[in-house]
């Protein structure tokens, strides 16, 4: 996995090494250990302008996926997937809201992410298409954390 990792903001600390350790293990299980991602961690000044900017939508998010393997151009350089960009700051709210650790709210988003990137839709599609992201992301998270988390 070629992943680059970004931190544009000091609200919370990254620590590079595990989350690369995560992500490798979750493109593994996925079958896209060789593809080429970026993870861009902000505030939530940044992906407010993001979210307005990309999606016309003027308020803070807590994840934005960028897939470069869509459209007419999709086919360009298959190897990259695409860019995940995550709000620490909404992340942090996020996770007191749903009794999990800061960190592990980052790794629930980053597998929000990636499936995302990977084709797995939850909005404006059918309910079992949505259900199936959702099985998928709470999986994936189970085996990252070893054990069954109740997610929402």
């Amino acid at each position: 996995m070629n992943l680059q990792i970004k931190n544009n903001q000091n609200k919370i600390k990254i620590d590079r090494h595990k989350i690369r350790g995560k992500v490798g293990k979750i493109t593994k299980i996925l079958d896209c250990a060789d593809k080429e991602l970026s993870l861009c961690f902000v505030d939530d000044e940044i992906i407010k302008q993001l979210n307005k900017q990309y999606l016309g939508k003027d308020k803070a998010t807590n994840v934005l996926s960028f897939s470069l393997r869509e459209d007419e151009y999709g086919d360009v350089n298959p190897q990259i997937l695409g860019d995940i960009v995550i709000s620490v700051e909404t992340a942090k709210k996020d996770a007191l809201e749903s009794g999990l650790s800061i960190a592990q709210e980052i790794d629930f988003l980053i597998i929000h992410g990636l499936l995302h990137l990977l084709g797995y839709n939850h909005e404006k599609t059918t309910k079992k298409e949505s259900n199936t992201m959702r099985k998928k992301e709470k999986e994936l998270f189970n085996i990252l954390h070893g054990c069954d988390v109740k997610l929402i």
